[in-house]
């Protein structure tokens, strides 16, 4: 149990509960990520300065829960050692998803931390894998029309909220149904297509606010071969670049990076590291030239042959510029890994300290780290 947040809690309760002096706790909104708010940046300091280097880096931690993913009793261990920023859910029934979720609020309740992040690949096409016994919903590449695109969104949106869930890992907004990887996931093979598509679905998505995510960043749709199974390579040019201008100038909140290895580029070249890894790709390409300023993801870190090659593979994605890890394989180990280097590199510490700031602010921005108001 962190002091300082439990402090800053019980500060904000009891101003809550005192109403006469006229304080009440602001209602955000996602639609508020890009703007300047005085108020809200020196909420997320005040929380930032709360917190200890290690429970900073603890806030960049994704795992994993549901039938494929970790233990139940390893993710409610993890989260009571304060070692996750956030949960993505695996197949699963709703129920248990929902009690899971309802646990691991509880813990942080508790024990004065910050609430996690839940996620969830609700991808139209994936849905009915991730959410067992939900309604079937047509296929991705079977959505035609921006009115169909809002209406899928709007049924994913409703049955994460009512779950607990803040962030869809969707839409995919590769150009191609033909990858082996992607299939009937992606909105097709016309890129115009896939940038309405995507936009609508995002529209929608971050309107009922949930954080949407594009993915997989540079483009996993017109490659060969699947990350989940082997190193996978863009030979050239970046073929779907195209489609991500759209979607940062449209606000998209996140995007989701490939472990797609980049050669015979002289602009891009990865160096033999696959994209999630790459700190050209990830802050050279998306941060500095798309200027995205949104929250950078890795796509598992766990399962994916691409990366689980490479050793140290989350604190390369890390030092690339990428602000959350998903499911790496030990989170001890890797909070130990990012500390280490934080202690040598001041620069790399501060870029932590970016990351950790931009989770704190959608934690703020999606009202779960305001403390409940006084039943008197």
């Amino acid at each position: 149990m962190n002091l300082k947040i439990k402090i800053f809690f019980t500060c904000f309760g009891l101003l809550l509960s005192l109403g006469g002096i006229g304080q009440t706790i602001p209602t955000y909104s996602l639609q508020q990520f890009y703007e300047y708010n005085s108020e809200l940046e020196h909420r997320v300091d005040t929380i930032f300065q709360s917190m200890s280097d290690k429970e900073r880096v603890a806030q960049m931690l994704v795992t994993s829960a549901g039938e494929l993913g970790k233990p139940e009793h390893v993710v409610l261990q993890l989260a009571k050692e304060n070692k996750l920023g956030g949960v993505v859910f695996l197949k699963g029934t709703t129920e248990n998803h929902k009690r899971m979720i309802d646990s691991l609020n509880t813990i942080a309740e508790v024990q004065h931390q910050l609430p996690l992040l839940f996620s969830i690949d609700a991808e139209p096409s994936l849905y009915n894998g991730r959410l067992k016994g939900t309604e079937d919903l047509m296929n991705t590449i079977e959505i035609k029309t921006n009115a169909q695109a809002d209406s899928i969104a709007t049924l994913i949106n409703n049955k994460l909220l009512e779950i607990g869930f803040h962030q869809n890992f969707a839409p995919v907004v590769d150009v191609s149904p033909e990858n082996e990887a992607i299939k009937n996931r992606s909105f097709g093979n016309d890129k115009d297509t896939v940038i309405g598509l995507s936009k609508q679905f995002i529209k929608t998505t971050q309107e009922q606010n949930i954080i949407a995510t594009a993915k997989h960043f540079p483009g996993h749709g017109l490659v060969t071969g699947d990350t989940h199974k082997k190193s996978v390579f863009i030979d050239g040019p970046l073929q779907e670049l195209d489609v991500y201008p759209p979607l940062v100038e449209a606000g998209v909140l996140s995007v989701m990076m490939a472990h797609i290895t980049i050669l015979n580029n002289k602009d891009y070249d990865t160096n033999g590291l696959p994209s999630s890894c790459s700190r050209n790709i990830v802050t050279g390409l998306l941060k500095e030239e798309l200027g995205f300023k949104g929250l950078i993801i890795t796509d598992a870190l766990n399962i994916m042959k691409a990366v689980t090659i490479i050793d140290n593979a989350p604190l390369l994605a890390s030092k690339a510029g990428c602000d959350m890890l998903l499911m790496p394989i030990d989170e001890t180990e890797t909070i130990s890994a990012i500390l280490n280097e934080m202690e040598q590199d001041k620069a790399y510490r501060n870029q932590v300290y970016q990351s950790v700031k931009k989770i704190i602010r959608f934690k703020i921005l999606l009202n779960i780290v305001n403390p409940k108001p006084s039943a008197n």
